[in-house]
């Protein structure tokens, strides 16, 4: 199986597929699967851009709504995790994973999936310690505070992912596993990038979050984004312990290198996405304590017992197949001749695609619910407003708005790099 992996997307699915075929052309070879590894920016329509947190004069609708409008479909089955610069209202109706378009899915705020018979587990957002041991308090339409919070990693998806215990394939997360460059050239990388070697010698560039899934899962391979440059390392996981071979990609401009074809061995295809029974038990288990308040969470000390879940989803499987639920849009089409006619549509829109595997999973949907602590988070105090003004340089290093300033200046992606 050949899989592409791409680091941040940033709406550019146009440029990104475009290469991709170039290269199948080119090199007279089948791409199997696309992964991206965030910032993929699932803009539907002009409201979706007020949930992304980019200065306003840098959003763009991109390329995204090509496909999920139908006007386009994606030439590859193509996998994602979000990021720092999402549509966060679109993303969080799929909190627990679904089709963002046609033949275009997302992982969900934390997943595992199966394509063919490869398993494929992702985590999506960055980490900031303020936020991870908090529920999941914030709801469209977002406030200032709550858009620059809202993909932060949480304990309680990452706590999930901890229960994982079948073998995971490849794993993705946006930020990289803090310790990663201990495992390969960080003299090299800090060459390019000098303003990362204090983080690497406090010990503060990178997610604990994935450092600690790294050491529990241990993947044959681990792709990363974020950090808009390449990177590679080897971890050896204890003495003739499993290799976990990682990799960090850049973003998708001319001259970067932005993309890397890997070859897995797996089970003739054809392949498709599948949803993976051990994560549907392990989201049955735990979906009763989702926690969705700014309330202080506390996981360490649940009891788990996988085993009679994992019945009760595989007997659902056998009776309805493993296929996710069908694309549903929910937002209307874009029209780019009629600029600002969208309108918008304020507060959470419920996905069909949600409620069906809730449904299936004999699950409440809970994900409009609000709660005192909910309406107590935008109460003035000074807790809060500490949070606020930490969060307004929490990634100052890779601001989005240097991004948006050398898409300005190179124009449109060439379409022939595939670096």
């Amino acid at each position: 199986m050949k899989i592409a992996v791409e680091g941040c997307m940033h709406g550019d699915l146009d440029n990104v597929y475009s290469t991709l075929l170039h290269l199948e052309k080119v090199e007279n070879t089948k791409i199997d699967l696309l992964i991206c590894c965030g910032d993929f920016q699932a803009v539907r329509n002009e409201t979706d851009l007020e949930s992304l947190n980019v200065k306003a004069k840098y959003r763009s609708m991109n390329s995204f709504w090509k496909y999920y409008s139908g006007e386009e479909v994606a030439p590859f089955p193509t996998i994602f995790i979000g990021g720092n610069h999402e549509a966060s209202n679109y993303l969080w109706e799929l909190y627990y994973g679904g089709w963002a378009a046609p033949n275009i899915f997302f992982l969900g705020f934390a997943g595992v999936i199966k394509f063919g018979n490869i398993r494929i587990g992702g985590l999506s957002g960055i980490y900031n310690a303020r936020h991870y041991n908090l529920g999941h308090y914030e709801r469209p339409p977002y406030n200032e505070n709550d858009i620059r919070s809202i993909y932060h990693v949480r304990e309680y998806d990452v706590y999930k992912l901890m229960q994982v215990e079948e073998p995971i394939d490849i794993f993705l997360s946006h930020d990289w596993p803090v310790g990663i460059t201990d495992y390969g050239n960080w003299k090299e990388l800090v060459r390019f990038k000098p303003f990362f070697e204090k983080e690497i010698e406090e010990r503060t560039l990178g997610s604990k979050a994935a450092a600690d899934l790294l050491d529990k899962l241990k993947p044959p391979y681990w792709f990363s984004a974020h950090l808009h440059c390449k990177f590679a390392a080897l971890v050896q996981h204890g003495e003739d312990g499993p290799v976990t071979k990682f990799l960090a990609l850049d973003k998708c401009l001319p001259g970067r290198k932005f993309l890397q074809v890997v070859e897995i061995e797996s089970k003739p295809g054809p392949y498709e996405i599948q949803y993976d029974e051990e994560w549907l038990a392990i989201t049955k288990n735990f979906n009763c304590i989702f926690p969705l308040t700014r309330r202080l969470v506390h996981l360490g000390n649940l009891q788990v017992n996988l085993q009679d879940y994992r019945q009760w989803v595989r007997d659902k499987i056998k009776t309805r197949g493993a296929k996710p639920f069908d694309f549903t849009r929910t937002l209307p089409i874009y029209d780019p001749s009629c600029p600002g006619s969208n309108g918008s549509i304020p507060g959470h829109q419920r996905n069909p695609q949600t409620e069906s595997l809730l449904k299936f999973l004999e699950l409440p949907y809970v994900l409009d619910s609000t709660s005192e602590s909910n309406v107590l988070m935008h109460l003035i105090s000074a807790d809060a407003n500490e949070v606020a003004l930490n969060d307004e340089n929490e990634d100052a290093e890779i601001e989005d708005v240097d991004e948006m300033e050398e898409l300005a200046e190179v124009g449109v992606v060439d379409a022939g790099n595939d670096q």
